[in-house]
């Protein structure tokens, strides 16, 4: 299996973080609605607290036009409520102007004192049918506007989309020098491009290993030219209980009462669902196996009724964390992950596998928090 150079060669710990479905994603069976598990406020927040009192370090806000919350005011209201977990926002760029985004991004981090992380997305707007290198090009001019708000007292900026001269960008300057990590995916020759010049970590979403393994190493050709490197993240739902059986008995389970013409819509809805990725996702589900494995603990199920990430790791806790090994000697440094119902996936996982895993916080690792008690690693990392 091909190992590709990361930021954080002697990083024996890894990020393992869990996701708010800010978006309407969470449910009791997929594709049907439950108005107890509907995004709101109190059970998006529920879930924020639930995965910070297990001992995740970060945890994704998802940004949506369809349903759910508005991610970035979410954010700021989870501020006061946590004191350990980072958030991980979704900033689609070009939904804000660049500097007041740089603004906004640079309070929220202050309110977070310095546990704020974004993940940088580039899908269209509502009524938007953009060219796929227009999008990339506009994400690439917002992350250097904001590189420059967040680092230079003025801003000089000629690009395709914007033009700013000479504005003072004071009192822009985030907690976290530098700014936040910035986190990306895609898989297109331009989102590499973007994601080796500028960003933090490279987010993948499930497939195979040796497919995972070869867009490691091609986003980390882009980086080498530009004299860097980077971590690596996987995005993945999770299945975990006391045995295979019961694992995959409740994969089954979540998929009983799926319409495929409902989970066809609820795929299409998405303003990222003709994307590469996307197609990515469904050939997983083409190639697998008749019970929908595409590996022996990968199972494609979940991609029939969300669009995004398809594909959940299902097992025992035994081997679910074999499988998080397996991705960690790969140079994986950041697991994203979920499952459904998600308050109660995130208590399965983080009482049968977290506990057993030495977890840290990607922007400590790079030193990127100036703050007198940073988080030390949690987890013996010793197998039980």
């Amino acid at each position: 299996m091909t190992i590709v150079p990361i930021t954080s060669p002697d990083l024996d710990a890894v990020e393992v973080s869990w996701f708010s479905a800010l978006c309407s994603d969470d449910y009791q069976f997929l594709g049907q609605p439950d108005g107890s598990l509907r995004s709101s406020w109190d059970h998006c927040s529920t879930i924020v607290k639930t995965a910070e009192e297990h001992g995740f370090r970060n945890i994704l806000c998802p940004s949506s036009y369809q349903v759910g919350q508005d991610t970035l005011s979410f954010v700021a209201g989870c501020a006061p409520i946590t004191d350990r977990i980072n958030m991980l926002a979704a900033v689609r760029c070009g939904e804000m102007q660049p500097i007041m985004l740089a603004r906004t991004i640079a309070t929220l981090d202050h309110m977070m004192h310095g546990r704020l992380t974004v993940n940088i997305i580039s899908s269209d707007f509502p009524g938007e049918k953009a060219d796929s290198a227009f999008r990339y090009q506009r994400s690439r001019e917002v992350v250097e506007i904001l590189k420059q708000a967040w680092t230079q007292d003025e801003i000089n900026y000629q690009g395709e989309v914007y033009n700013f001269q000479g504005l003072t960008s004071d009192p822009a300057k985030p907690y976290q020098t530098g700014g936040p990590l910035l986190y990306f995916g895609g898989y297109s020759p331009a989102a590499l491009e973007l994601c080796g010049q500028h960003c933090d970590v490279y987010l993948m979403w499930p497939e195979p290993k040796e497919q995972i393994a070869e867009r490691m190493k091609a986003v980390n050709t882009v980086a080498e030219r530009y004299n860097r490197t980077l971590d690596y993240g996987l995005r993945v739902h999770v299945i975990v209980r006391d045995t295979e059986a019961e694992a995959k008995e409740y994969a089954e389970h979540i998929v009983s009462k799926l319409d495929d013409e409902h989970g066809r819509k609820i795929r299409e809805r998405a303003l990222d669902s003709t994307s590469l990725g996307v197609s990515h996702q469904a050939k997983n589900r083409d190639i697998a196996d008749e019970f929908g494995y595409v590996e022996p603990h990968l199972w494609t199920g979940v991609g029939r009724a969300r669009s995004g990430c398809g594909a959940a790791i299902v097992g025992s806790a035994d081997q679910v964390l074999s499988e998080l090994e397996a991705y960690q000697k790969m140079g994986i440094r950041a697991f994203i992950l979920s499952g459904y119902p998600h308050i109660d996936e995130c208590k399965h996982f983080g009482t049968k596998v977290l506990p057993n895993m030495k977890t840290c916080s990607l922007p400590h690792a790079y030193g990127r928090v100036p703050s007198k008690t940073p988080m030390t690693p949690l987890g013996a990392g010793v197998r039980k």
